[in-house]
């Protein structure tokens, strides 16, 4: 029986595809990416803006298209669409045989087996179980970078987001498990470990009664063959002292921290709920290039929160100016059923949002480039992603680069690298979020 798997939405939603593949696998499945050869399709769905959610039910409508002239038995939907709207998609599209929710990706194996014997099954549990999966998931990323996800559900509830009712309150995963889950990856070619979770920085606190990542971090240190260590989506009032030194200390954990603010108004952050203010987010980025001066900092900001005026939105980009943070995302705000900003008066007109977000991302161009330009003349370590078709040039990513969100380096040389590999590289030019260099060793 082969299966045709599609993973939507963030590198938290992929883990969950990729131990949902591997249950399948351990099975006797066998896979394929030919919807006409696929006797059961699987769409593994996200709902966490509404882009997000569109892109979700448009692709199971296709899929149930696909369905009616294929050979395919069986359409299954998981993830955060299925759990939020499981009667929803039961009753609009009929051609859905079950669902999976955010927290069963576990009984894949059984509720498709159960769908192929005829038997209706649909497998949508409180969000708060915490499945631990112990067959080996299948890399989908190429395998030299991969995520580690250490933690489930949140306990924030910032007003605009969903991610509490459909991934549950936050749960992380115990230390032995997430170690030998990152030491089988490693054992299979994984050099880059990517931390994930809907916040990182407080793994741990359920468990072990404190804020164990750098516990963690030490643990993850200490595999053989492991390079990197990269963590994303830190809260910034949840940073401490230990985390910063941990990743000063450790050689192996990159110089980078994702740290998402949302906003820079201390009205509007009140309004999302955050847990910093302006003032607080200046003392922790201080702090951290302070006692890490080549840090890399990412960060996301979300324009047209209702009752964001424009004082609000040159605040931000004053903000954003005077940070100058090395990687900047920016997100329109997606108003979400059954969250409190969704029923907020002075909703922002979708035309208004968007003029706001390419207004801080015309300026962070501008702020990337000063800082790409910094770097031309610099030695530092790339990892390479691949070669370029018809040139004598490598595409790889430096400590500062996380995968598909953040810049690349290019490489000129005739010499032979392979994916993975960690190569000296001389900066010799620069664009708004890429740097051009070549190899140390061939630099004249």
């Amino acid at each position: 029986m082969k299966i045709m798997f599609i993973s939507l939405g963030c590198d938290k939603n992929l883990v969950d595809t990729e131990n949902m593949l591997g249950i399948l696998k351990d099975r006797g499945f066998e896979f394929t990416d030919d919807d006409t050869q696929a006797d059961v399709i699987a769409v593994n769905t996200c709902c966490f803006i509404g882009d997000a959610k569109q892109e979700s039910i448009d692709t199971i409508l296709e899929m149930a298209e696909r369905k009616k002239d294929a050979k395919c038995k069986a359409l299954i939907v998981s993830g955060c669409l299925a759990h939020r709207y499981k009667d929803e998609i039961l009753k609009e599209i009929p051609e859905v045989d079950a669902l999976l929710g955010t927290s069963s990706y576990d009984k894949v194996a059984e509720v498709v087996l159960s769908v192929l014997e005829g038997k209706g099954y649909s497998c949508v549990e409180q969000a708060d179980r915490l499945p631990q999966v112990k067959n080996h998931r299948i890399v989908t990323t190429g395998g030299y970078y991969e995520y580690l996800k250490i933690s489930e559900g949140c306990d924030k509830h910032c007003t605009y987001c969903i991610i509490p009712t459909v991934r549950g309150n936050y749960r992380s995963y115990p230390m032995e498990y997430l170690v030998e889950q990152a030491e089988y990856l490693v054992q299979n070619g994984t050099k880059e470990l990517i931390l994930v979770a809907q916040e990182t920085t407080l793994y741990g606190t359920d468990l072990y009664g404190k804020k164990a990542l750098p516990d963690l971090l030490h643990k993850l240190c200490a595999i053989e063959d492991l390079e990197w260590i990269r963590i994303l989506y830190c809260y910034p009032e949840e940073i401490t002292d230990e985390l910063i030194q941990t990743i000063k200390e450790e050689p192996k954990v990159c110089n980078y921290l994702d740290m998402p603010i949302q906003h820079a108004s201390d009205r509007i952050l009140k309004r999302m709920g955050r847990r910093t203010n302006q003032q607080e987010i200046r003392d922790i980025v201080a702090k951290l290039r302070k006692n890490i001066p080549d840090i890399a900092l990412r960060t996301t900001l979300i324009t047209g929160f209702p009752g964001e005026t424009e004082e609000d939105v040159e605040e931000m980009l004053s903000f954003v100016d005077e940070m100058e943070f090395d990687r900047l995302g920016v997100f329109t705000y997606s108003p979400e059923e059954g969250t409190p900003a969704a029923t907020m008066e002075d909703q922002i007109a979708e035309e208004v949002k968007e003029e706001r977000r390419d207004r801080v991302m015309e300026l962070q161009q501008e702020v990337s480039l000063d800082k790409s330009e910094e770097m031309v003349g610099r030695y530092v370590d790339v990892m390479i992603e691949g070669k370029l078709d018809e040139d004598d040039a490598y595409v790889g990513r430096s400590y500062k680069d996380a995968p598909n969100v953040d810049g690349y380096v290019f490489i000129n040389t005739s010499a032979q690298l392979m994916s993975g590999q960690i190569v000296h590289v001389h900066i010799t030019g620069a664009m708004e979020y890429d740097l051009i260099g070549e190899l140390a060793d061939e630099t004249k």
